[in-house]
């Protein structure tokens, strides 16, 4: 009796979740931003390793890129006697501050949506939004917008098939970093699907710290805030009193 229960729950588990995993690097761990930082490119790198034969289906890889999370409030704007007015806002929980994805594939076929709740992939599950249905009736607009601003300015990316793989077995991608990246830890998670069910999941972290000049004004700025302010305002009209005399010579 006990060597049927045994065999029963064998079979009920995925033979490729024992056979399959995933072994992979990052080109770096460390990103700092310094004055000159116009973004950067992290290489994620790996293989599939497997303890028997490689079982049948579709392999494929999705690598998901994710920063910092924070509350966002979105408003809705409207125009109102010629003058575009706020008439509405929700507070969404949290979102994450940049989010990139590339795959092996497209997303819809390599990835079903049980998973997808499971372990949030995609950029819109990767969002937190509890209880914003009762901010507004319409709530789901809310969250397309935000959506629509973050992928614009290059913030929230899908690159579908951007991930090389090789005889189902290397895999390598190239994700994009912009110039514009929130300070903090980077989540990169690297999942390993077949036949759209997720087999295998990896986690690694990229440390984003700002440098040099940036981590000096960035202090100053927390922790003596009186004395950035003073410092931004002799800036100012130290700026203002140049170009005030440059201008002055150029009429002369």
């Amino acid at each position: 009796m006990i060597r049927a229960v045994a065999l029963l729950l064998a079979l009920a588990l995925p033979a490729s979740a024992q056979d399959e995993s995933i072994v992979a690097g990052l080109s770096q761990t460390s990103v700092s931003i310094t004055t000159n930082y116009v973004g950067s490119e992290i290489l994620i790198f790996g293989a599939v390793k497997r303890d028997a034969p490689m079982p049948d289906g579709r392999l494929d890889v999705i690598v998901a890129v994710e920063g910092p999370h924070t509350p966002v409030v979105v408003r809705q704007k409207e125009r109102s006697l010629g003058i575009w007015v706020n008439s509405g806002a929700v507070r969404v929980d949290s979102a994450p501050s940049f989010y990139a994805l590339a795959t092996t594939g497209p997303l819809n076929r390599i990835l079903n949506q049980t998973d997808d709740l499971r372990h949030r992939i995609t950029i819109g599950q990767a969002i937190r939004s509890v209880g914003i249905s009762a901010e507004a009736q319409n709530a789901q607009a809310f969250i397309d917008a935000l959506l629509r601003v973050r992928e614009r300015s290059g913030r929230y990316r899908i690159n579908e098939g951007a991930v090389w793989m090789d005889q189902q077995t290397l895999f390598r991608a190239d994700v994009a970093l912009p110039a514009n990246l929130t300070e903090g830890q980077y989540r990169v998670r690297i999942f390993l699907t077949r036949d759209g069910h997720v087999i295998d999941l990896l986690e690694r972290e990229i440390g984003v710290r700002k440098a040099g000049l940036e981590r000096f004004l960035f202090t100053l700025s927390r922790e003596q805030s009186l004395l950035y302010g003073l410092l931004s305002l002799a800036l100012a009209v130290l700026a203002g009193w140049g170009a005030s005399a440059v201008f002055q010579r150029l009429r002369r």
